[in-house]
């Protein structure tokens, strides 16, 4: 297996934030573009419910053994073979993880497909009517989890190299494989709402192996099958992956425990909950999971290297960019959720009344987009230094405390809305208790600038959001077209984020300087004629990962 020897090197965290926030925010583009073809094909019916429901066996499969736990179990054990000379052993633990879990994976999606009916009528008791077309969309959507899976270790292997292009291609090809599906694939296949799932099983094997494969041959790493149950490194990685599996499962277990108590509502209810959910998984993915995923390769190379003044220095700078990034967004979700889904999903066959659904579920959902951002950059920390039990232990708990929530809080008035505020609840309990267990572990942080950073942003956001919910009311009385009252809805978003950065740019807070850097840059790109500027370049230029640069 000949292979290129990898220099040590300086993580650059901003310039890998800004290609995965570039890369997850047009997923993110592309995935309301998905939601919003489908909700205008299908709207919000028992149709809907079935394929939503479809994916939650799936989604199983892929959190608790496919998908993103054993890939943060394994850069760290690959980042240590790696950054310490030791590549051949890297790619050997690499070999050995891919061909015993490809096993362990096809086996686990054979079952699924075998008792796929069963497993949909034990998850979504109360809703009975779509049960035979879930399973069958299931068992369409199954074998995606062996991309997913297989996908995922090949981005491990990227990321601990400092390449973050091509995994940061594979949501996009997986949004374009659905939206293919429901474009054209459900013109010939019965029911139509099959198209979707087939498109997603081509978009995940085309994102997922296709194009990362191509890519790892190119930088001459040879797959070959190794039963190796020996090596200390595969064994490391087997001994941190099932904590590490509980706790990044924990939104997969959300979504599918708040699936299964919606089933009991009215048809549509749990289309309106999911549809409220993915629009406030999009700030999530492009601030949260793109700044944890940047930072990880990062933290695990200065733990493996013993530089814990790095590792907390990096720790409170992430943590505090989520916050500055998030919680505008949060406020304006909640100050103005009429007109986000008016724009991203209100077509076709989802009219007013869908709009008026969903709209609450949305503002309720929005409350912990700031925990749900903070929450994957805390466990990859915990993952970082190969300390596992802990936040396990942590996250059990609040799923624990979920899943009460989830019982008393719809026997409120809140009636469904005691759901999506059972998840924010939880979210937002598990970060701080995240961040008091990782205190010891790391030597302590930056605390007070995190408090800092959270206090100065929540008050210029609700300031932001008060004349931003006055002008939404307002416009929403109103009887204008549909492109004009998009163009205003865009208008008044924008003006609450300027209005937000005058604030704390008055307040003096650090991050705020973020945006005047990358104002700077773009004002020098425009001067020298050079105007073909991407996302990632801005980003680094903001430099994320050092607000006090």
């Amino acid at each position: 297996m000949p292979l290129s020897k990898v220099e040590p090197q300086e993580p650059n965290v901003s310039k890998a934030g800004g290609i995965m926030m570039g890369s997850l925010f047009l997923s993110r583009i592309l995935g309301l573009v998905r939601n919003a073809v489908i909700a205008a094909m299908f709207g919000q019916s028992l149709t809907t419910d079935a394929y939503i429901q479809s994916f939650k066996i799936p989604d199983l499969i892929f959190f608790l053994v496919a998908g993103g736990a054993l890939s943060s179990a394994f850069i760290p054990v690959f980042s240590e073979y790696l950054h310490t000379g030791k590549e051949d052993e890297a790619w050997h633990v690499f070999n050995a993880v891919t061909t015993l879990m490809t096993v362990i994976v096809t086996a686990f999606i054979a079952l699924a497909w075998v008792f796929a009916p069963q497993l949909v009528a034990l998850l979504f008791a109360g809703s009975p009517a779509t049960w035979d077309t879930a399973a069958m969309l299931s068992r369409i959507v199954l074998p995606a989890q062996l991309a997913f899976f297989i996908g995922g270790l090949m981005f491990g292997t990227l990321y601990a190299r400092q390449k973050f292009t091509i995994p940061g291609l594979g949501p996009n090809l997986y949004n374009l494989g659905i939206i293919f599906g429901a474009v054209v694939l459900s013109h010939f296949v019965d029911p139509s709402v099959a198209g979707l799932s087939w498109g997603a099983l081509g978009g995940a094997f085309l994102g997922n192996i296709i194009v990362p494969f191509f890519a790892m041959r190119k930088s001459g790493v040879r797959f070959r099958p190794v039963f190796d149950l020996s090596h200390p490194g595969v064994k490391k990685v087997f001994r941190l992956m099932l904590p590490v599996v509980l706790g990044l499962s924990l939104p997969a277990l959300y979504g599918i425990m708040m699936s299964s108590f919606a089933s009991a509502y009215p048809a549509g209810m749990l289309t309106a909950l999911d549809n409220g959910d993915r629009i406030m998984q999009a700030p999530l993915a492009v601030f949260g999971q793109s700044l944890a995923i940047a930072a990880f390769p990062a933290l695990a190379q200065f733990f493996a290297q013993n530089r814990m003044p790095a590792f907390r220095d990096q720790l409170s700078k992430t943590l505090r960019t989520v916050l500055y990034l998030s919680i505008p967004i949060s406020a304006l979700l909640i100050a103005m959720p009429e007109g986000v889904i008016k724009i991203l999903l209100e077509h076709g066959k989802f009219g007013p009344n869908e709009t008026a659904r969903t709209a609450p579920v949305l503002q309720v959902f929005a409350i912990g987009v700031a925990a749900w951002c903070m929450q994957p950059v805390l466990m990859r920390a915990y993952f970082a230094v190969q300390q596992t039990v802990r936040p396990i232990l942590i996250s059990t708990a609040c799923t624990g405390l979920f899943v009460i929530l989830c019982f008393l809080l719809p026997q409120t008035p809140l009636h469904h809305l005691g759901l999506p505020l059972a998840g924010s609840i939880s979210a937002a309990v598990l970060v701080v208790a995240l961040l008091f267990g990782l205190r010891p572990l790391t030597g302590g942080f930056d605390s007070k600038g995190i408090m800092h950073t959270l206090g100065k942003c929540l008050l210029a956001s609700w300031v932001m959001a008060i004349p931003c919910w006055f002008a939404s009311q307002f416009l929403l009385g109103t009887n204008l077209p549909k492109p004009l009252f998009i163009l205003a809805t865009i208008f008044i978003g924008l003006t609450g984020v300027w209005i937000y950065i005058w604030i704390t740019r008055a307040m003096k807070l650090p991050e705020a300087a973020y945006v005047d850097r990358a104002m700077k840059r773009l004002d020098r790109r425009k001067k020298s004629g050079n105007t073909d500027e991407k996302i990632s370049d801005v980003v680094e230029e903001m430099d994320l990962g050092d607000p006090d640069a």
